[in-house]
């Protein structure tokens, strides 16, 4: 690291150690009515019961309705550019699948048979694949982000953190909503939502939601119209909330449906082998389309991509719902019991368009023609996976109460999953003619191939990884907070433990040219038991300040790579995390300033490494052995002047490997390379900086404008150079994010009813960022996918 980036980072530490920081900042609605009133407060649930953000000793990043709407936050994948120490990367192929990294822990495969780092909550019910993490947000009250291990009171899997999102449950007053808006190629949406109110004296009430967005791809694929480039999406989402309110009971019912269909981002090659250039090259010469292939550093714009799924199919299908029931009764003032309820569905087809190619020729292997060659279609990888389905179930009790000096948590845990998947892959495996017999052909047929003078042949092959797999989890905690009257309540010590047992069954079906190609027995199972506790301690230095510690472990499953020919295992991944942390109001609650310093070490961690060959391509997961990440977190809100609100957040996580043990597949010897290795989806930096004024009212209504620059270091995809080649090709650089937003909002329409027209623009700077790159390796090429360029839009919204 540069010696201007060490001074940097030791400044941050410096000032967030000053605060005894983990941070926690609201994304809260800016003034309007004037510095005066101070930044405002946000309640959150991130210890199960809902308290002020400011006094809660966890570091959360917490956004509310209004701030959601400001920041044009449409799916989860944004938040990065929000969330100190948040990244998340879209993956290829899929609409709805993400990487989701939070102080350099996640989970970077989204099969469906390998568990995350970071657990997604949605209205208190875990969301359990990533492969399903992007949906459309439909009418959100709050979503917080809370960073480090939550073990105690969210469970497994969120070594890394946790993300929760609440729904808005039904007004209690009639009430209706409508937005829409239109902008570049094409991108429109609408959304309704309308409030039942209060059925007369009943305590019920209900709100449906419905919600529409397409937009037309950013590629200019020559084979498809607009409506199906890579980049078009096509969304249906609606929601339906109950919500009964019985005197000491009440009852809260969701359901959720999304409902997506789109031609994944353009696959661009920008890294091959001099073998695979020189073979795929030769595609015109058999009346094939010419190779794409400019580098790592252009970005192309339009050629062709050829279809990836049955039936010339070019568009991948997402389609995930849950039901999620809620019931908390009162047993008396002091204790409530609660239940959580969920049941959740995912349906994945995807188009694995990851050639970046046409429709190439080439001459590949074939024993029924009389020179055992012949010209046949070719393509680096492509393919359909399809089916891939997922269902779970899960039950949560909960006994929230006080006594005393004391306040507590306690709970039981039940969760069932049932996922399977079935990827069908296509590829071409480009050789010498003197490899073939090194593959278990005859001698005689390499001997054929040189005498006509073929250097370079293909092999045509079809690997189909398939598994079903079904997951248990069983679990109990409960947490403890003192707060002594004698001390005014200022001092809090928190204590919690949770014991979880995890049982994994796999049933492998890989299919290599329609003969299995499972090594060993196809099906296993395992079982993992961990006890994992916190310990934290904080004081109210005043009513607006807080200083606090904690000590707390996490505890991620292991299982089965799932897409491996052998019943192939990993070990549960565990840490220790260190964390001290502020939550300054000052000036009247003019200024906020929060500060977090952490660090947490990690044994048999997780890491992945991407293996590419005959038998298609598969992440196998590894216990890499040890490590440290260490890191600051910074966030800031100030109130100038009236109607001007300045925001601005920074994360830094400086991670290293203390051990980490490769097996070389070529020697079969095992060597450290924890000083070489890197930290798969891991940015050092991310910060972001907005301004928020609220100009005075005027007759026709109130302006409004933001802007806001984020900022993400650069970012690899592989840990290991020595298995991916094209790590450098592949990687993501640093990226610089500039969005605006300008809006007339309260205008008067009529006696019931307010407008309020917006311009917003994003990626202003329009920058080629890159989502996701894939290292193919011994396949010879590598490829990435970018982020859609600069787009404008006009939006409106009114309100009954």
């Amino acid at each position: 690291m540069s010696h201007h980036k060490v001074r940097f980072a030791t400044r941050c530490a410096v000032i967030a150690l000053a605060f005894s920081a983990i941070s926690a900042q609201a994304q809260t609605t800016p003034v309007e009515e004037g510095a005066s009133e101070g930044i405002q407060d946000i309640v959150v649930t991130a210890r199960r019961q809902s308290e002020s953000l400011q006094k809660t000793p966890i570091s959360i990043t917490a956004l509310d309705s209004r701030a959601i709407e400001r920041i044009n936050i449409q799916a989860v994948d944004k938040l990065g550019q929000v969330a100190p120490n948040l990244v998340i990367s879209q993956q290829s192929s899929s609409l709805s699948a993400a990487s989701i990294n939070i102080r350099g822990i996640g989970q970077t495969d989204p099969s469906l048979g390998l568990d995350t780092a970071v657990g997604i909550y949605l209205d208190g019910v875990y969301v359990a694949r990533s492969a399903g993490s992007i949906f459309d947000l439909v009418d959100i009250e709050r979503i917080e982000v809370l960073r480090g291990p939550q073990g105690t009171l969210f469970g497994r899997n969120t070594t890394g953190g946790a993300i929760q999102i609440v729904s808005k449950k039904p007004s209690d007053v009639f009430g209706a909503t409508l937005r829409g808006g239109y902008g570049t190629r094409n991108n429109w949406f609408g959304r309704g939502r309308v409030d039942t109110g209060e059925f007369g004296d009943s305590g019920i009430s209900a709100a449906v939601s419905y919600y529409h967005r397409q937009r037309d791809g950013y590629f200019d694929n020559f084979l498809t119209p607009r409506s199906k480039d890579p980049g078009s999406l096509n969304v249906d989402a609606f929601t339906v909330a109950l919500s009964g309110d019985f005197g000491p009971l009440q009852v809260d019912y969701g359901f959720d449906y999304d409902d997506r269909t789109g031609a994944p981002g353009f696959f661009q090659t920008v890294a091959l082998s001099p073998d695979a250039q020189t073979y795929y090259g030769r595609s015109p010469t058999y009346g094939g389309p010419a190779l794409q292939f400019v580098g790592a550093d252009t970005r192309l714009n339009s050629g062709l991509q050829q279809p990836g799924g049955p039936g010339n199919t070019y568009t991948s299908h997402t389609r995930s719902q849950g039901h999620t029931l809620t019931l908390s009764y009162e047993l008396s003032d002091a204790i409530t019991i609660k239940s959580i309820t969920g049941y959740r569905k995912l349906l994945l087809e995807n188009v694995l368009g990851l050639s970046g190619q046409g429709d190439l020729k080439g001459l590949v292997l074939d024993f029924t023609s009389p020179t055992l060659t012949s010209v046949q279609s070719v393509t680096p990888y492509n393919g359909y996976n399809s089916p891939q389905k997922q269902k779970q179930f899960s039950e949560e009790l909960q006994l929230l109460g006080s006594a005393g000096d004391f306040s507590y948590v306690l709970g039981a845990y039940y969760f069932r999953e049932k996922v399977s998947e079935n990827n069908n892959q296509n590829l071409t495996l480009v050789l010498s003619p003197f490899a073939l017999p090194f593959l278990g052909f005859p001698t005689a047929v390499q001997d054929a191939l040189v005498g006509q003078g073929i250097d370079l042949i293909g092999l045509n092959l079809s690997p189909i990884a398939r598994y079903s797999q079904v997951s248990k989890s069983y679990a109990a905690f409960g947490q403890v907070s003192w707060k002594p009257q004698s001390l005014d309540e200022r001092f809090e010590l928190t204590g919690g433990i949770r014991y979880t047992e995890d049982r994994k069954s796999i049933f492998l079906q890989n299919l290599s040219n329609g003969v299995s190609s499972i090594i060993g027995p196809p099906r296993g199972s395992v079982k993992y038991t961990n006890t994992s506790f916190l310990g934290s301690a904080s004081y109210q230095l005043s009513p607006d300040a807080l200083i606090y510690a904690k000590l707390s472990t996490g505890y991620k499953s292991g299982g089965f790579n799932p897409r491996a020919d052998t019943l192939n295992s990993f070990a549960p991944e565990k840490l220790v995390s260190y964390e001290a942390g502020a939550k300054l109001d000052l000036f009247n609650r003019r200024l906020r300033i929060n500060g977090a310093a952490f660090l947490s070490k990690y044994d048999d961690l997780q890491v992945p490494q991407f293996a590419a060959g005959s038998g298609g391509a598969s992440t196998l997961l590894v216990n890499a052995g040890k490590a440290e990440f260490k890191g600051v977190e910074l966030e800031v809100t100030a109130l100038p002047a009236r109607g001007l609100t300045l925001s601005g957040s920074l994360g830094y996580t400086d991670p290293k490997y203390k051990r980490f043990l490769f097996l070389n597949p070529n020697t079969n010897t095992i060597s450290d390379i924890a000083s070489t290795a890197r930290f798969p989806n891991v940015a050092k930096f991310n910060s972001n900086v907005a301004v928020d004024y609220v100009f005075e009212p005027m007759a026709i209504g109130t302006l409004s404008a933001r802007v806001s620059y984020a900022y993400r270091s650069h970012v690899y995809f592989y840990p290991n150079d020595a298995v991916n080649p094209f790590q450098q090709q592949v990687d993501s650089p640093a990226t610089n994010t500039v969005d605006a937003r300008i809006a007339l909002s309260d205008i008067a329409l009529g006696s019931a009813a307010k407008g309020e027209l917006s311009l917003v623009g994003e990626n202003l700077l329009n920058e080629d960022q890159v989502l996701y790159g894939i290292d193919f390796g011994s396949l010879g090429f590598g490829g990435k996918f970018y982020s859609e360029p600069r787009r404008v839009s006009v939006e409106f919204k009114i309100s009954f």
